[in-house]
């Protein structure tokens, strides 16, 4: 199997600077934070370690600390309140758990396993595409961590994006950031989510106020996502707002084949039916999806 050779400690649910002060290393709850790893529009990111275990025990998790700037803002807390709901209600080895959190009253902060890897942003932005084997298995990962999302909780991720998925150097990959889960019922228009980059991998149904999403919003997002990975690409690139939903919402992706010729037509033609604009197009769920991918993957063996 294809692996992910360079490597470093993950901890980034959103994109991060890395000017965090040192002063703010200290104890929090029963944790130890031990350095400062980034610092993103809502939160700051340190390694950590038990408060009460000997002092040369390694940092093997990471503290998602929610900025104070924040602590009354409901819509903010309410995103670290489902984090950390789903983290602790579904158990998966492609979504990263929850392991402690405090979301009821500040300090506001979830507790997670330390990633080893890179996002899968980072993985693109080094080497513009992915071999096959390893888009079509890093994607088969993230729909059977979304099957298990919808399975297990009901609830859609909202939030597919190379930024949010990370993976191991061995190929594992692991689907971060629950704050913005939502039921089918709840799926909002993306006007209402303040998260930058979002917009790039939306779902067309999300861009009107007739449509509601679901499921298949994710499947699209996916979508997005694989021909990322295989094009280095994604298949529609402006700075404009406006125009980028307007692209969503009604103009065709150029081929994946004119981009890569190399791709297998069985491929390119389910990345596009993941791309649909009509959500009955696609794969009717992440499970369907997965089981699909797997068949690919097995057949892209020969690529290798």
């Amino acid at each position: 199997m294809a692996t992910v050779e360079s490597t470093q400690a993950v901890a980034r649910p959103e994109t991060l600077s890395t000017q965090v002060p040192a002063s703010l290393v200290g104890r929090l709850g029963s944790w130890q934070l031990v350095r400062p790893l980034g610092e993103g529009n809502f939160t700051r990111v340190y390694s950590a370690r038990p408060a009460d275990g000997p002092p040369n025990q390694p940092a093997a998790y990471v503290m998602k600390v929610l900025r104070k700037e924040w602590w009354r803002d409901s819509r903010a807390i309410e995103m670290q309140r489902r984090e950390a709901w789903v983290g602790s209600k579904v158990s998966h080895p492609n979504l990263l758990p929850v392991l402690s959190a405090s979301v009821q009253e500040p300090p506001f902060y979830i507790v997670s396993p330390r990633l080893d890897g890179l996002t899968l942003a980072e993985i693109i932005a080094e080497r513009q595409s992915l071999p096959i084997p390893l888009a079509l298995w890093v994607a088969r990962q993230t729909a059977d961590g979304l099957a298990a999302l919808f399975e297990n909780a009901n609830v859609i991720h909202g939030d597919i994006k190379p930024a949010n998925i990370v993976v191991a150097p061995t190929g594992h990959t692991t689907l971060l950031d629950f704050g913005f889960v939502q039921t089918p019922a709840e799926a909002s228009h993306w006007a209402t989510r303040p998260l930058a980059g979002t917009l790039a991998y939306i779902a067309p149904e999300l861009l009107t106020s007739t449509l509601a999403g679901g499921p298949r919003s994710d499947i699209y997002s996916l979508g997005v996502t694989l021909y990322e990975m295989l094009t280095g690409h994604r298949p529609w690139e402006t700075e404009d707002p406006a125009e980028l939903a307007t692209l969503h919402r009604e103009a065709k992706p150029t081929d994946i084949r004119a981009l890569r010729p190399d791709t297998p037509e069985l491929v390119a033609d389910l990345v596009h039916t993941m791309l649909a604009k009509d959500p009955l197009r696609r794969p009717a769920s992440a499970r369907e999806l997965a089981s699909r991918l797997v068949r690919l993957e097995i057949k892209s063996f020969a690529l290798l």
